[in-house]
C-alpha cells in the first residue's frame, strides 16, 4: 500500500510481460478477478485486453460475491458487461449468463502473499478456496502477486488450496499438485 504509483505501474507492466509468457490456447473459459483499485492489487485488465487479442477463442468469467455468505456467482465477462463496485472497492458484473464453477478450466487467483508452495493468503473469508473445491480437480489455478515468496505461510490449514503456479513481475513459480 506504500510503493509509490509510479511503482505499481511498473510492477504491473513486468507482471503483464511474464503472463504473456503463458500459453493459454488449451483452455476454454478463464475466471479472472478485477482489482481493487484503492488495495494496490495486481491489475489484470491488462492482461485481459491483451488475452482477448491472443486468444480471441477464450472465454472470461467474473464473480459477484455475496458477503453475508461468503460465496461467489460466476458470470460470462463479454466486452459489454456492466461492471458495478460493490461495497468493498470490487467491480463485479451487474448480471449475465451464470457459469458454474465446474466450466472454468482456468483460474486466476487473488491474493496478498504466497509461499514456496503455493499456498497464499487472501482476506480470510476462504471463498476463493470454496470456489476452488467446486471446479474440476483438473483446473490450472494461476496467483498472480506483484511481490515475490515469503519462505511459509504458517496458518495454511486443510481448507486452502494450494496453486498450481504464481506469476510475479521477475517470474513464474510452478508447485506440484499432490
Amino acid at each position: 500500500m506504500n510503493l509509490p504509483d509510479d511503482v505499481i505501474a511498473t510492477l504491473n507492466r513486468e507482471l503483464l510481460q511474464q503472463c504473456r509468457l503463458l500459453d493459454y490456447s488449451n483452455f476454454s473459459m478463464a475466471h479472472i478477478f478485477l482489482p481493487i483499485t484503492e488495495k494496490k492489487e495486481a491489475d489484470t485488465h491488462a492482461l485481459v485486453d491483451w488475452a482477448r487479442e491472443a486468444y480471441p477463442a477464450l472465454q472470461w468469467a467474473l464473480s459477484r460475491s455475496d458477503m453475508r455468505n461468503a460465496t461467489m456467482a460466476h458470470f460470462l465477462w463479454k466486452p459489454d458487461t456492466v461492471l458495478v463496485k460493490n461495497a468493498y472497492g470490487i467491480p463485479e458484473p451487474a448480471g449475465g449468463k451464470t457459469l458454474l464453477p465446474a466450466e472454468m478450466d482456468l483460474v486466476f487467483v487473488p491474493m496478498l502473499a504466497f509461499d514456496k508452495k503455493g499456498q497464499r493468503v487472501g482476506y480470510g473469508k476462504g471463498m476463493y478456496d470454496r470456489f476452488l473445491k467446486q471446479c474440476s480437480p483438473t483446473v490450472t489455478t494461476i496467483g498472480l502477486s506483484l511481490f515475490e515468496p515469503v519462505e511459509t505461510i504458517a496458518d495454511a490449514g486443510e481448507n486452502d488450496v494450494p496453486l498450481d503456479m504464481v506469476v510475479t513481475p521477475q517470474t513464474i513459480y510452478y508447485f506440484k499438485k499432490s
